[in-house]
């Protein structure tokens, strides 16, 4: 067997970067556009990272290619976006996004035929499924990431989102919710070693009737149902079957902030800490993070912290690619 290892220049073991080992095809329905899109996430090179390709405007003449990093976040409420300077965007990213980064998938082109990412069940198991179906491949390049090495804060009114330093990723949110159904919840997971695969991936995105209702009326959420959200009015859950877990929308808004993170466009080593917080908060806090030269570093994995990793463990490891170094 291949070693998922190599050596840097001081011979320190090192953690090598990984993409998905063989393609793999979904299909579903964009959530707020609700018409039907396909996504296939293909394997890619070493320093890759994630690039998501827009085949429906292949004849366009532009551009149609958006890199994930954080030059290239556009303010949403609603979802994660990303667009290219062509103007070319990919919204609702966020689940993808939390299941590349959850599964330790470093690189990947995602080709798309249209503007909006599905959303499928509304959490990101159905992309972990399929990862950990096709395999993870060790790529000959080490892992870089970024380690926070001071607080980092964003606000907007009650609501805030945090960075702090810390050796591995972990994150803590809490959300408070006038409909009895949701209340007051609070969650604190470090996310090593598959925590992101077993506890947050099967959670889905949750709302209020009467927000389904003004989404609706505003032409949004055309792609929304019972099947792919957990919806509440009061103290009902009116999604058949209930919740998949108790606190199952502050472990999706857990999701979401992976997801948000993943922006970055490397492995983020840090507490995140959000309160009320959403795609515009996480986002702003990413910014604020990569524009402060004394906020952060970038360093390479190594084998001590490979344990930290979220996808270490989790995905069935490909070792045919020959050994770096």
């Amino acid at each position: 067997m291949k070693s998922s290892q190599t050596r840097n220049n001081t011979g320190q073991r090192v953690i090598l970067q990984t993409t998905i080992a063989s393609s793999i095809t979904l299909r579903g329905v964009a959530l707020h556009a609700g018409t039907p899109v396909t996504v296939i996430v293909q394997p890619a090179p070493a320093d890759f990272g994630i690039v998501f390709d827009r085949v429906d405007l292949a004849r366009s003449g532009v551009d149609t290619c958006v890199r994930v990093a954080v030059d290239s976040l556009i303010e949403a409420n609603l979802c994660t976006l990303i667009g290219n300077d062509c103007g070319v965007t990919v919204s609702t990213i966020e689940h993808l996004m939390a299941a590349l980064a959850g599964c330790g998938i470093h690189n990947a082109l995602v080709s798309i035929d249209g503007p909006e990412v599905p959303i499928l069940d509304g959490s990101a198991s159905p992309f972990v499924t399929a990862f950990m179906q096709a395999g993870i491949r060790r790529l000959p390049a080490p892992l870089r990431a970024i380690r926070v090495r001071r607080i980092v804060e964003v606000r907007e009114g009650s609501a805030f989102a945090r960075l702090e330093p810390a050796d591995h990723l972990s994150i803590a949110f809490e959300i408070d919710f006038p409909d009895r159904a949701i209340g007051r919840q609070h969650k604190e997971l470090c996310l090593s070693n598959g925590t992101f695969v077993r506890e947050l991936s099967d959670s889905r995105t949750f709302c209020r009737q009467a927000d389904v209702d003004l989404m609706h009326a505003n032409g949004l959420a055309l792609g929304g149902s019972y099947a792919n959200a957990v919806v509440v009015q009061g103290d009902l859950v009116l999604t058949p079957g209930g919740m998949r877990h108790a606190d199952e929308p502050v472990r999706h808004k857990m999701l979401d902030a992976m997801g948000d993170l993943a922006v970055a466009g490397a492995p983020i080593l840090g507490r995140y800490v959000g309160h009320r917080a959403g795609h515009t908060l996480t986002g702003r806090l990413v910014r604020a993070l990569l524009s402060q030269a004394d906020s952060h570093e970038r360093v390479t994995v190594s084998r001590t912290a490979a344990y930290f990793m979220p996808g270490a463990g989790v995905c069935r490891v490909e070792p045919d690619l020959a050994r770096a170094g």
